[in-house]
């Protein structure tokens, strides 16, 4: 059956990316950074992005705690955004990271796998200060009052 085959190679693949992450740990000198968690099974994952001028993504850095799917989904996604610009991540949709991730889920397996897309998402919103510290993501009241447009340093 080509179905269970198919199954067999995205399994092998989760678990390469869980036993061997794609950069797990702390970005150097990182630009953006978010953390979030998935409440109904404490699934936490913590994103950091360094950013350079021209809008692309030159690291992409994540750590967390919580099952193969989360951990194993981080990975190819931090894989997946380096090198691309952050009007691309943007169109980077949930649909598109439940491809990439390739095996089929449960809709609550989904959530796992969703959490580091949508806190990768959240980062592009939460620059660093100058003292290393991310700033709070805009909330929808600022972001309108603010205007169009990406924060100043996602300038393209």
């Amino acid at each position: 059956m080509a179905f269970d085959g198919e199954q067999e190679i995205y399994q092998e693949r989760i678990l390469d990316h869980y036993e061997e992450p794609y950069h797990r740990g702390a970005c150097p000198e990182a630009t953006h950074v978010h953390e979030d968690d998935n409440p109904l099974c404490g699934d936490v994952i913590h994103v950091e992005l360094r950013i350079n001028a021209e809008g692309r993504v030159d690291a992409a850095w994540f750590d967390g705690d919580g099952c193969c799917i989360s951990q194993a989904a981080a990975s190819m996604l931090m894989e997946k955004l380096e090198g691309m610009h952050i009007r691309d991540v943007k169109q980077f949709t949930a649909q598109d990271m439940l491809q990439l991730f390739g095996a089929r889920l449960t809709p609550n397996r989904q959530k796992c796998c969703l959490l580091s897309w949508r806190v990768a998402q959240t980062a592009l919103h939460s620059p660093v200060d100058a003292a290393g510290l991310a700033s709070a993501p805009p909330t929808s009241s600022q972001a309108t009052a603010a205007g169009p447009g990406p924060p100043s340093q996602e300038a393209s």
